[in-house]
Parts: C-alpha cells; sequence; structure tokens
C-alpha cells in the first residue's frame, strides 16, 4: 500500500512538472510573439491587464465550484481553485481533452465522485460559453456594428443557450449523453438530478461578474497600442465573441487564427487589424501568465490530499 501510494505520488509530480514544462513553452511562444510589444507598453497597464486577468480567472473559478457544490460536493475556495487552475494546465499539452481529464482526475482526489465532477466540468464550460455570447450580443451591436453583422447568427442563438441552461433542460441533457455513451447507472441517475436553479443563477452571476476584469484586461490592452480609453464596451464585447467561438472551433488548436480573425473584425472601429492582432498576442501572453501564476500559486499554497483518490 505505502509502495503504491509512494508510486502514485511519483507519477502524480512528474505529471505535473510535465504540464509545466509544456505551458512553459507556451509562454515562450506567446512571448516571442508580443515580448516587444509588451515592452512598448506602460509596466502600469501591463500590471493592471494582469491582475484584470487574474481576477477574471479567479470569478470563473468561483463559478465553476458553484455548480460543483449544487451538485453535492462543496470544496473550500483555495481547494477548488487548486484542482481548477492546476487542472487547466492541461490544455498546454498537446490534444484537446487533456485539461478536462485532469480536473476530473484532481477533484476524484478530493472524494468528488468523477462523474460529478465531469458534470461540473461540462456545465462550467455552457454556462461560460452562453454568458461570453450574451456579452457580446450586449455590447457589440452598440459598439462594433460590422462585427454584429458578421455574427449574427451566432449572437442569435443566446436566448437558445439561455433556455438550456434551465435545470430541467441540463439534467435532461446529461442524461440523453450518459445514456447515449451506456454509462449511466442509478447512482450517477440520481446525482445529476441534484442540478437546481441556485447553482446555476450563482454560475452564471461569478460568469458575468468575471467580464468586468476579462473586459479590463483587455481594454488595457487595447488603449495601450492606440484605441483610446473609450473602447471598453466594443474591447470587451469583441474579445467575449471571440474567445468563444476560438473555444468552439476545436479544429484550431486553442483557438489559434480564429480568435484573431474575429477579433480584428471586432476592433475594427477602433483599430487598423495590424493593431488588432497585436492586442491578440498581447492577451494570449497575459492570459498564459496568468494561467500560470494561478497554478503556481495553489500548487505552493494548498497541500496535495493525503492519500490521494482516498474515500
Amino acid at each position: 500500500m505505502i509502495s503504491r501510494l509512494r508510486a502514485s505520488r511519483w507519477v502524480r509530480a512528474a505529471v505535473v512538472v510535465a504540464v509545466l514544462g509544456c505551458a512553459a513553452v507556451a509562454l515562450r511562444a506567446r512571448w516571442e510573439e508580443a515580448g516587444a510589444a509588451l515592452a512598448a507598453l506602460s509596466p502600469w497597464t501591463v500590471a493592471g491587464a494582469l491582475a484584470a486577468a487574474l481576477a477574471g480567472l479567479g470569478a470563473q473559478m468561483l463559478a465553476w465550484r458553484a455548480l460543483l457544490a449544487d451538485l453535492g460536493s462543496p470544496l473550500p475556495p483555495p481547494v477548488a481553485a487548486r484542482v481548477m487552475f492546476v487542472g487547466q494546465l492541461g490544455k498546454y499539452l498537446p490534444g484537446s481533452v487533456w485539461a478536462f481529464v485532469a480536473q476530473v482526475e484532481l477533484a476524484w482526489d478530493r472524494q468528488v465522485p468523477r462523474r460529478r465532477g465531469a458534470a461540473a466540468t461540462v456545465l462550467a464550460v455552457a454556462v461560460t460559453l452562453t454568458v461570453n455570447l450574451l456579452v457580446a450580443a450586449v455590447l457589440l451591436p452598440l459598439s462594433s456594428p460590422e462585427a454584429a453583422r458578421r455574427w449574427w447568427w451566432v449572437l442569435a442563438a443566446v436566448p437558445f443557450l439561455l433556455a438550456a441552461l434551465h435545470p430541467r433542460a441540463v439534467t435532461w441533457l446529461l442524461h440523453r449523453a450518459l445514456r447515449l455513451t451506456g454509462r449511466l447507472r442509478a447512482q450517477a441517475d440520481a446525482e445529476l438530478d441534484r442540478v437546481g436553479a441556485r447553482g446555476v443563477a450563482a454560475a452564471v452571476g461569478w460568469s458575468l461578474a468575471a467580464w468586468v476584469p476579462l473586459g479590463v484586461h483587455v481594454w488595457l490592452l487595447v488603449a495601450g497600442v492606440g484605441g483610446g480609453w473609450g473602447s471598453w464596451p466594443v474591447s470587451t464585447g469583441g474579445y467575449a465573441l471571440a474567445w468563444t467561438l476560438g473555444v468552439v472551433a476545436v479544429f484550431a488548436p486553442a483557438g489559434l487564427g480564429v480568435r484573431e480573425v474575429v477579433l480584428v473584425a471586432a476592433l475594427a472601429p477602433v483599430l487598423d487589424p495590424g493593431s488588432a492582432l497585436v492586442v491578440a498576442g498581447l492577451s494570449r501572453l497575459v492570459m498564459t501568465v496568468a494561467d500560470l501564476v494561478w497554478a503556481l500559486l495553489c500548487l505552493a499554497a494548498v497541500r496535495s490530499p493525503a492519500v490521494p483518490g482516498s474515500r
């Protein structure tokens, strides 16, 4: 038993080192893309953008934590932060599922059933994408009519996505998904029925709150390259739409290419295409640093469970 425990700890430590290494490689690539532009900005602008990105990611973590608690597995905020932010570094590994797998496994170490952890993560993604589109649908028509006309079919999906977040719709969709995979058991069926309006509402509230600092982060970068200090609505709405379409475009790793095209179109009222591309690169760099800062802080401040996966 002791030897297995030690082996498990060594394997997990090796995985963490590998993930951090891949994240460092991604950070270097981001720096090569946007390092010169970042150096040209005011240090206060850079610090403000990073602080805003950290705050936005923190609010998104609280949205996921609210859903997990509603499903029956409340975690203290520091523990939830470690699970989410260390797990999310999996997105820097080759492939598109490692962040999801890592988050579910790290939650299982904290006595969260895998089905429950998977359900909370899937719900969190659905809430995030819906709220992102809601933010874009409200702000873009006011600030970037061209982007709103170009992506009207995406913004038109917002009412249907909001309806799909009703607890009954969420439960039905989760049941259908698990039945299609043949993995629905009586115990899991009862767990999925725990999805309630309070948890979904809390997740939507935290996701909306996240867009205040997330919008500030991209707004500071837009203003820093010449977009003007009145560009917050178009910066926030454009980034929300670009982020969402980048996530949905699973064929593009980390939304590469898709996010830039959308952001250039959205920022047309305040920036030329070259400056908009610079903002996209700067934002990727800042968000990568924020991911690493959160993960390293959580690794340093929150201890691993004594026995991984213990019940």
